[in-house]
C-alpha cells in the first residue's frame, strides 16, 4: 500500500469555538479522493491551515508526505510544503479586472501584460483541462458566473501539479444546478492528474461526486465515519 500524503492521528486545535476541532485519525492515500462533512466555514479553514502546516495542533500529529508539520524548520522550508498543495476557497483571491488567461498565468510568472506566447499556451491549456469555454478566456473575471470562476479557481489550484487538492466549502457561491457537473470536473481532473483531494463541504450531492470517499465528523469526538452522526437522532 503507498504511504499515505496525508494522516492525522489524534489531532486537537483550540480554537476559541464551542470545543476544540477533532480529527481521531484520517489518512488519504495519493490519488484519492475524499470528502469530509461536518465542518463549518471555521473549522473548514482551521483544517486547511493544519494540514498546511500553517498552524500547529495542540495535541496530535500531522504528516505531511510522511513528515510530521511539526518538523517544519523556517518559512522557506514551510513554502516548499505549501507548493504541494493546491487550494480552492473563497479565500485563494483571484483578480477580477484581469482576464482568464491572465489569472491562469500568475502561478508561472507576474509578467501578465500581456502573459509571454509559451506561458498563454500554458494558461490555455489549464483552462481547457477544466472546461472553460474559449470565450471567456479574454474576459475579465469579473465578469464569470459562480462556475466560471469556480473552473478557474481549480484551474489556478492544478497549475503547479500540486500532490493534494484541498476543497473549502467549494459550492457556496454556486447555483444547484451546476453541483453535479463541477464536482465531475473536479473527479476528473484530479483523476487525469493523479492528484489527491480533499473536500471540505456541507453539500452532500457535491461530496458524492467529487470523491471516492465520504466521511462525516462526530464533532464530540472526532471520528470521521462513513454514516452522518446526526442519523442515529433523526432515528430515534
Amino acid at each position: 500500500m503507498n504511504d499515505p500524503v496525508l494522516e492525522l492521528t489524534d489531532v486537537s486545535k483550540d480554537y476559541h469555538g464551542l470545543r476544540p476541532l477533532r480529527i481521531s485519525s484520517l489518512r488519504v492515500a495519493p490519488g484519492e479522493q475524499v470528502a469530509l462533512m461536518g465542518f463549518d466555514q471555521s473549522t473548514a479553514e482551521i483544517f486547511v491551515n493544519l494540514v498546511t502546516g500553517a498552524s500547529l495542533p495542540d495535541r496530535g500529529t500531522i504528516r505531511l508526505f510522511g513528515r510530521a508539520t511539526t518538523e517544519i524548520i523556517d518559512s522557506a522550508d514551510w513554502l516548499t510544503v505549501v507548493d504541494r498543495f493546491g487550494i480552492v476557497s473563497r479565500r485563494a483571491v483571484l483578480l477580477g479586472g484581469l482576464t482568464v488567461v491572465q489569472n491562469l498565468a500568475m502561478p508561472y510568472t507576474l509578467d501578465v501584460e500581456p502573459p509571454p506566447a509559451d506561458i498563454r499556451a500554458r494558461a490555455i491549456a489549464l483552462a481547457n483541462d477544466v472546461g472553460l469555454p474559449e470565450s471567456t478566456l479574454d474576459r475579465p473575471v469579473a465578469e464569470l458566473d459562480a462556475a466560471g470562476v469556480f473552473r478557474t479557481r481549480l484551474a489556478r489550484a492544478v497549475a503547479l501539479d500540486p500532490a493534494v487538492v484541498l476543497f473549502e466549502h467549494p459550492t457556496a457561491e454556486l447555483a444547484q444546478s451546476d453541483i453535479a457537473e463541477l464536482a465531475s470536473c473536479c473527479r476528473a481532473v484530479a483523476s487525469r492528474r493523479n492528484i489527491a483531494t480533499v473536500a471540505l463541504t456541507a453539500d452532500r450531492e457535491f461530496a458524492a461526486a467529487a470523491a471516492s470517499r465520504v466521511l462525516t465528523l462526530e464533532p464530540a469526538t472526532g471520528r470521521l465515519t462513513s454514516g452522518s452522526w446526526l442519523s442515529r437522532f433523526r432515528r430515534a
